[in-house]
């Protein structure tokens, strides 16, 4: 996993409603990358929910947010639509660029061991380093807390 002050992986991901998304094009825009595990599961849609919420703040911060899981852009476009969110998500199908921030992880659930994406939450200020990363996340106030460290840079 990248550290705070190193320059953040740079990517090229669809996004859903079609198109690409480069980082280091978005610079110098703060960014807000949230890796989730799963399109309309419970978590990821409070989490999708709550960033689509906020958006109009982060983006008056100057900001630009973005969700990336493993999940096809057929069913971001999906998961989009039935929650009316408002956040481009990205696809990393892949799962390279969750390789490189270090999200893609032995998880467990009823004892049983599987791999898949730490729910993580990775600020990139406008000259493209990481200042900030939450690994682990727990959905709730935490796109608020993220909002507030944005308006901190």
């Amino acid at each position: 996993m990248p550290e705070i002050a190193d320059l953040a992986p740079d990517f090229t991901l669809p996004r859903d409603g079609g198109g690409e998304v480069v980082l280091s094009g978005l610079r110098p825009a703060p960014i807000v990358l949230f890796f989730y595990p799963k399109d309309d599961t419970s978590g990821c849609t409070k989490e999708a929910i709550a960033f689509t919420g906020l958006n109009a703040e982060f983006e008056a911060a100057g900001a630009r947010v973005f969700g990336i899981s493993k999940d096809t852009v057929a069913k971001h476009d999906k998961f989009r639509d039935k929650h009316d969110l408002g956040i481009p998500l990205l696809s990393d199908a892949e799962g390279d660029v969750c390789e490189q921030y270090g999200v893609w992880k032995e998880k467990s659930m009823y004892g049983k061991k599987y791999m898949g994406i730490e729910r993580t939450t990775v600020l990139i200020d406008g000259d493209g380093k990481i200042v900030r990363i939450w690994p682990k996340v727990k959905v709730p106030g935490h796109a608020e807390e993220v909002l507030e460290a944005v308006r901190a840079l």
